[in-house]
C-alpha cells in the first residue's frame, strides 16, 4: 500500500529499496572527502549535522554547499541527530535551534530531504514540514529507541503518528536483545505498510539486527543505511556489499534483475 517520494532524482518506495550512505566527519574538508568516497555506492548521502564540530547556521550552510559540488548530483538528506536518540551531545539542542538550522538549508535549497524526530513535538515537526515542502524538499519522520524495542502494536501506532503530522517518510530503529525483537519490528513493518501510503524505513540496529537492513523490502521497509568508512548507527555494513543482497533480494522477489544485471 505504501506509495513513493522523491529525494531529488531518486525515488524511494520504487524498486529495490534505497541505499543512504551516512555522512559523519567533523569538519568540511572530512565531509567533502567522505562526500566523494561514498557517492558512487549511495543512492541518497545523509549529512548527520549533528556530528560537526561547529554547527552554527553559517557554518552549516558553508558546509552544505561544499557538499552539493562534492555529492555531484547525489541526493543530500540533512540529518540533526539528539543526543536523545542516539546523536552527538551538543549545547545547543533546543527546537528552535534545531529547526533553524534546517530551515535556513531549506531556504537555500541545498538539501532534497530533511530527518525530523517526531518526538520533539508537532510543533517543530510542523516548522520543518513546512519549510521543506516550501523548497521542494522531502521530510523523513524518525524514532530511534536506542535501549529497546516496544510491542508491535507500539511501533505500528509510532509509524501511523507521524505520517499523521505530515512527513513523506516514516523511519522506525530500534534496539533487539533478541531474535524475536527482531520478528516484532518485522511484523509491525509489515503491518504498519499495509496501512499507509508514505514509504517506511525501520531497522533494528546492532548485530542482531542485520537482517532488517539487507532484506526489510519484503516487509515494507524502502530504505537502508549502509557505510563507506565511519558508520552512523550501530549494526551497519559496508555499502557495496549491501547493495548486492539488497538487489539479490529484489531481484528474487520481482523477477526483475536490478543494477549491473539489468539488460
Amino acid at each position: 500500500m505504501t506509495g513513493t517520494v522523491r529525494f531529488g532524482q531518486v525515488e524511494v518506495g520504487a524498486g529495490a529499496p534505497t541505499v543512504i550512505v551516512p555522512l559523519v566527519a567533523g569538519d568540511v574538508t572530512d565531509l567533502v572527502a567522505q562526500a566523494a568516497a561514498a557517492r558512487g555506492a549511495a543512492d541518497v548521502l545523509e549529512w548527520r549535522i549533528d556530528r560537526m564540530r561547529d554547527t552554527s547556521p553559517d557554518a552549516v550552510l558553508t558546509a552544505g554547499r561544499a557538499l552539493v559540488q562534492a555529492a555531484d548530483g547525489t541526493p543530500l538528506l540533512a540529518t540533526y541527530r539528539t543526543a536523545a536518540e542516539g546523536g552527538a551531545q551538543r549545547p545547543d539542542t533546543g527546537t528552535q535551534a534545531y529547526a533553524a538550522r534546517y530551515r535556513a538549508l531549506l531556504g537555500a535549497r541545498l538539501v532534497a530531504a530533511v530527518d525530523v524526530e517526531t518526538a520533539l513535538g508537532e510543533a517543530v515537526v510542523a516548522q520543518v514540514v513546512a519549510a521543506a515542502h516550501q523548497a521542494g524538499a522531502a521530510v523523513v519522520g524518525s524514532s530511534h529507541d536506542t535501549v529497546g524495542t516496544p510491542p508491535a502494536d507500539q511501533i505500528v501506532a509510532r509509524l501511523v503518528g507521524m505520517a499523521a503530522v505530515g512527513v513523506d517518510v516514516c523511519k522506525v530503529a530500534v534496539t533487539p536483545h533478541s531474535p524475536d525483537d527482531v520478528l516484532t519490528l518485522l511484523a509491525a513493518t509489515r503491518a504498519a505498510s499495509q496501512r499507509l501510503d508514505q514509504p517506511l524505513v525501520t531497522v533494528a540496529m546492532g548485530p542482531l539486527g542485520l537482517v532488517t537492513r539487507l532484506a526489510g523490502e519484503p516487509f515494507g521497509s524502502a530504505a537502508t543505511f549502509g557505510t563507506v568508512g565511519p558508520s552512523s548507527a550501530p549494526g551497519q555494513v559496508d555499502a557495496v556489499a549491501l547493495r548486492q543482497v539488497v538487489d539479490l533480494v529484489h531481484a528474487a522477489l520481482t523477477g526483475v534483475p536490478t543494477g549491473a544485471d539489468q539488460p
